[in-house]
């Protein structure tokens, strides 16, 4: 059969316009919490600070995480100034440049066409494009991870030992990045799965292309400075970071965020929605070459399987977990595609349903409009009304381009993948966007330009029973906790001089400090007023209320 051939030029330029909407798109929305604000805040703090070795968040201690995604967000706010898109950035390029490496890593092991596609695929699954605009560990993590799997795929496709080598020590180093971006599990993952694989395939040979001795020197010239100077200066990180942030965290339900045993795959399955058929074919075909010699598709897919099982039996479970999966899921998707196109002069008939079966979706999508806003409070029903919109104009482009795409598949089956792709980045982009008519108001912005200009800068600002992921990062002040540390417990342990440990002991400080602000929630703030506590506002939103000590306001 004759392969369509693919055209470069046409594909050239839809990258081009992908790319220009992929970053012009980071900055539309607002900081919202938690880690979009928590992340950027720490950068900031470690900019102003100079201490590129002690991580802090509202300037208390903060240890949970390794430093290389606030070393890179701060390293940006110095070199373009401090806003939302510099925040994004690091997410945004890695998330990026993660589609182009798994288009290069596709195209070395399967075929040109099959680089494309896998690249199309992962550009298109709609929570790495969510990911890919939001300010987390997670697109990083899954970078990092990404990069160690396809410089180990390339590795094993090496025609030389010497390239085996260097992409072996690509693949320490991409784990070694990993380790820094999130810890112990950007080496334990890749430990596990080349275990799995070992154990599935019987095959134990790769063991010996692993370059360990070179790998391990790689891995510790890069991660142990970090770790070696941040527990010369804080003897607690050690315990903290590697028992309480890892082992206890992954076993103990009341160290971490519990959810079932099936928690992850819904999110792998609308996340990697629009290419679950395509990669379903390549599993098959991955389990007819389980034995005897290495099998990249093998490899790939138990990469993905023991990811999903990993955190499936953790204790801790959020949604972003799960992404370090789909790289590698894109890569079966695009060698799926790929030999389909080989076997076929088109596309075959259940391209198209698989099409048509998303514009049903769309269209099935409008009858759940009427529950945006559901239980919206009356000052937020303009807003939801406003995000409907959007969601009504990502469900249309999802409906219009997904019939282009059965329409194309017959005669012209690249431009059909081309439309279908580039139908849900769309949908995601135009959702995601989007929501910035809600997030707004989350973000604090527009409290953090009521107050800034009445707050001296070596005024003393409250947090009362509540740590607020968004409004210091606008307001560009941290903040002394009362009562409430939430995740800042290690920190205000370690220094306890630094927090306020009870209500009472706030309003005894409040009192006699008359130079003092205080932010809270609108519940606190009345609580408060009934209690007779000298407080005067100056700026509130539909979830905060900042307060001034009455004579400041004389």
């Amino acid at each position: 059969m004759n392969k369509p051939p693919v055209k470069l030029g046409l594909a050239f330029a839809l990258l081009v316009v992908y790319t220009i909407i992929w970053f012009g798109t980071l900055n539309y929305r607002h900081l919202i919490p938690s880690d979009e604000g928590r992340y950027a805040e720490m950068a900031r703090e470690m900019l102003l600070s100079g201490d590129w070795i002690t991580p802090r968040y509202n300037n208390y201690l903060y240890f949970e995480k390794p430093p290389l995604h606030i070393w890179a967000t701060a390293l940006v706010f110095q070199g373009f100034g401090i806003g939302e898109w510099q925040a994004r950035l690091w997410s945004g390029l890695l998330g990026y440049l993660t589609i182009l490496l798994v288009g290069f890593t596709a195209w070395r092991l399967y075929s040109p066409r099959a680089g494309l596609l896998a690249a199309v695929a992962l550009g298109s699954a709609p929570m790495w494009v969510v990911g890919g605009h939001f300010n987390s560990l997670d697109t990083g993590l899954s970078a990092c991870l990404a990069a160690a799997l396809s410089s180990f795929l390339l590795a094993q496709a090496s025609q030389t030992a010497k390239m085996r080598v260097r992409w072996m020590l690509g693949c320490w180093t991409a784990m070694a990045l990993a380790t820094l971006s999130k810890g112990l599990i950007g080496i334990a993952l890749p430990a596990i799965v080349f275990v799995a694989y070992s154990i599935a395939s019987w095959n134990w040979r790769i063991w010996k292309e692993l370059c360990l001795l070179k790998g391990l020197l790689i891995f510790l010239i890069i991660t142990s400075p970090w770790f070696i100077l941040v527990s010369l200066r804080n003897p607690e990180f050690a315990q903290f970071f590697f028992i309480n942030e890892h082992f206890q965290r992954f076993t103990q339900v009341e160290h971490s965020r519990p959810g079932p045993i099936y928690f992850f795959l819904p999110f792998l399955l609308l996340g990697f929605l629009p290419w679950l058929p395509q990669v379903g074919s390549a599993m098959l075909q991955a389990w007819r070459q389980r034995r005897g010699q290495f099998s990249s598709l093998s490899l790939i897919s138990c990469w993905v399987l023991v990811i999903l099982g990993f955190f499936s039996l953790s204790q801790s479970k959020l949604p972003g977990y799960i992404m370090p999966t789909f790289p590698a899921l894109a890569l079966l998707a695009g060698y799926a595609m790929d030999r389909s196109l080989s076997e076929r002069s088109g596309l075959s008939i259940g391209w198209k349903v698989q099409a048509i079966f998303f514009v049903l979706l769309g269209l099935i999508g409008f009858a759940f409009l009427p529950l945006i806003g559901f239980e919206a409070k009356p000052d937020e029903l303009l807003a939801y009304a406003t995000y409907t919109q959007w969601v009504v104009s990502a469900l249309l482009v999802l409906i219009v381009l997904s019939l282009l795409t059965a329409l194309l598949a017959r005669r012209h089956p690249l431009l059909s993948i081309y439309f279908y792709a580039m139908g849900f980045f769309l949908t995601c982009t135009i959702a995601g966007t989007g929501h910035e008519a809600l997030g707004r108001a989350v973000s604090g912005v527009d409290l953090a330009a009521q107050v800034k200009a009445q707050i001296p800068l070596d005024a003393t600002i409250y947090s009362v029973r509540i740590l607020d992921h968004t409004f210091p990062f606008y307001l560009g002040r941290t903040m002394v906790m009362v009562e409430f540390p939430d995740e800042l417990e290690f920190g205000v342990k370690q220094e306890p001089m630094r927090w306020v440990p009870s209500l009472d002991a706030f309003i005894e400080r409040w009192k006699n400090e008359p130079t003092a602000y205080a932010l809270m929630v609108p519940e606190q703030y009345l609580a408060l007023q009934k209690m007779g506590l000298p407080m005067e506002e100056i700026g509130r939103d539909s979830r905060r209320v900042v307060v001034a000590h009455p004579s400041l306001r004389k």
